[in-house]
């Protein structure tokens, strides 16, 4: 529920960006013509990154007082402002998507006789290291994605993004089912109002 409107239930985020860290920026999104954050305490945070794969919510216990989901905001405000820098073409600086990046270091971990692993994640605290890899996630979008292919939804009612992975790379939807929809609908009903004139 929202102050400005208490009959408005909130949608859960959605997960159709094809990559972690523009599903991050879509938890932020256009709801009844204004943007709402849809991430609102701990639990859902834990809930939206096992939800993305990036472990299961139990293993977060210390997600409490507000921390995970303090943090996923933040992490989040500053993936946004690179993003929109790098489709801008312009530089930014990544100061604080490099302070989550330093809070997990890779270790070799030889626990059992065999081939030691390398854990690109080593860190003792479940969120910490859920933020490193998200936050790597963003790096590697931001160093070696192609950025023609990260787009902002066509609907002008919408305002989710999404990393066009379609063979033929002309998505224009955040989601067929949602505004691909909406707009095959409107555009029947403008021909069909044309036909009717």
């Amino acid at each position: 529920m929202t102050a400005s409107n208490p009959s408005l239930t909130l949608p859960a985020p959605l997960v159709l960006a094809d990559h972690p860290a523009l599903d991050l920026l879509n938890t932020k999104m256009m709801v009844e013509g204004q943007t709402r954050d849809l991430l609102s305490d701990d639990e859902g945070a834990a809930r939206w990154l096992e939800q993305i794969g990036f472990g299961s919510s139990t293993e977060l216990p210390g997600a409490v007082n507000g921390r995970l989901v303090g943090e996923l905001r933040a992490l989040r405000d500053c993936i946004e402002n690179l993003i929109a820098a790098r489709c801008e073409n312009r530089s930014a600086d990544p100061a604080a998507l490099n302070a989550f990046l330093r809070q997990a270091v890779p270790q070799l971990v030889w626990e059992q006789p065999g081939q030691p692993l390398l854990d690109r994640f080593r860190e003792a605290d479940a969120a910490n290291r859920r933020m490193s890899q998200l936050a790597f996630a963003a790096a590697e979008l931001l160093a070696e994605g192609d950025f023609n292919l990260v787009r902002k939804c066509e609907s002008s009612e919408c305002s989710l993004m999404f990393y066009d992975r379609t063979k033929s790379h002309k998505r224009r939807w955040c989601s067929m089912a949602l505004c691909g929809n909406r707009h095959k609908v409107a555009e029947f009903r403008k021909r069909r109002q044309g036909v009717v004139n």
